[in-house]
Parts: structure tokens; sequence; C-alpha cells
């Protein structure tokens, strides 16, 4: 059942608790990837997607994703296997992160969590079933394997349908979650497609 729409509009922002706790922590002299998830809620999938696709979107040099993508791989193959809760690989844990840069990503994003926060509720939950953890982290984990493929003009495209993927986790919006799959599937074939184009151009190139 929906919600009525004044209970939809007083919605907390997604990207408040980010914000809040990533100034407290530098405040405090101790943001990193760690401390933020702990603070999220580290336990959470969701929210660990949310994060490591956020640091996608930062002002970065060209070809970073193999960087940024690296961590999404992490998460999502551990969903894969089948843990239970999300284990960080502690030089991940510990890499500090420069507050004014994830300020300047999550307001890039605002365009969508914005949409996002209008429409999400709990629903078709069985999509998050234990039984459906390891099939929808396979999705998830090919989606991060385009991310972190070397492919010109592709990479924001899987990161923000994981980024839609993390939020639908979080809030358990099983709506939000396909939508996420859907885009996620249409980024793996602009990637596969990029491949091709680039590598027939190469064989034109040498022949």
């Amino acid at each position: 059942m929906r919600p009525p729409d004044d209970e939809r509009r007083r919605r907390a922002s997604l990207s408040l608790p980010i914000l809040r706790i990533s100034r407290s922590q530098h405040n405090a002299g101790a943001l990193t990837v760690g401390t933020l998830l702990a603070a999220l809620g580290e336990a959470s999938f969701g929210w660990a997607i949310v994060v490591f696709s956020l640091l996608t979107f930062l002002p970065l040099p060209p070809g970073s994703s193999l960087i940024t993508a690296l961590p999404l791989l992490v998460i999502t193959g551990q969903m894969l296997v089948g843990f239970r809760y999300v284990r960080l690989p502690r030089v991940l844990a510990h890499k500090s992160l420069d507050p004014h840069k994830l300020r300047r990503a999550v307001l890039r994003l605002r365009p969508v969590t914005r949409r996002l926060e209008r429409i999400l509720v709990p629903r078709y939950t069985l999509i998050f079933a234990r039984r459906n953890q390891r099939p929808l982290g396979l999705l998830l984990f090919v989606i991060a394997l385009a991310l972190f493929l070397p492919v010109p003009f592709s990479g924001w495209f899987p990161a923000l349908s994981l980024f839609i993927l993390g939020v639908g986790l979080v809030e358990r919006d099983g709506l939000v979650c396909i939508i996420g799959l859907v885009l996620g599937g249409a980024s793996v074939l602009l990637t596969l497609s990029l491949l091709a184009s680039f590598a027939l151009g190469a064989d034109a190139v040498i022949g």
C-alpha cells in the first residue's frame, strides 16, 4: 500500500544522512569509508553500494573507474557468494574521504535522489528474500564489472544503476531495484556494444 502524498513529501532526504555524518566525522577528524559506513549501517549491502557508487561520481581523472569499481566488485561478490553482511577489507575501510568532494558527488545526483524520494516505499519485498541474495548478487556483480571495464563514455551509466539499486536495497523497495536492474542491463549492453565497436575499429586499422 502506498503512503499518502503528504507523508511521502515529509520523507527524509536520502542525501541527508551521508552529508550530516560525513560533516560530523570530518569535524572529528575521522572521516573514512569504514567510519561512514559504520554510522550509516555497515552491515547493509545497500548502503555500501550507495557509498561506493557515489565515489565513482567524484571529480576524478579519466580511467579512475578502474579503481572506484573495485570495492563494488568486492561487495557484490560477497553478495554472490552468500555473505550475510558486508566485510570491508582493511585497506578500503581505512580509506580517507574528502567531505567536499563527497558533497559534490551527492549534489550531482540530487536530480535522481529527488525523484526516488517521491516514489520510495517498501514493496515487492520478495526480491530481498535470503534465497534471492545470490542471484541478485550475480546481477549486481555483472553491472559492477561493466563499470570496471575501461570503456570510454560508459562508466557513469552502470554507476548510476548501482546507486539506484543500492537505494532500493536500503529502502527495501523492490520496484526501485527492478528499475536499477533494467538500467544496469542496458549499461552492460552499452558497454559490450562499445567494446565490440572498438574491437572492430582496431581490426580495421590493423588490417
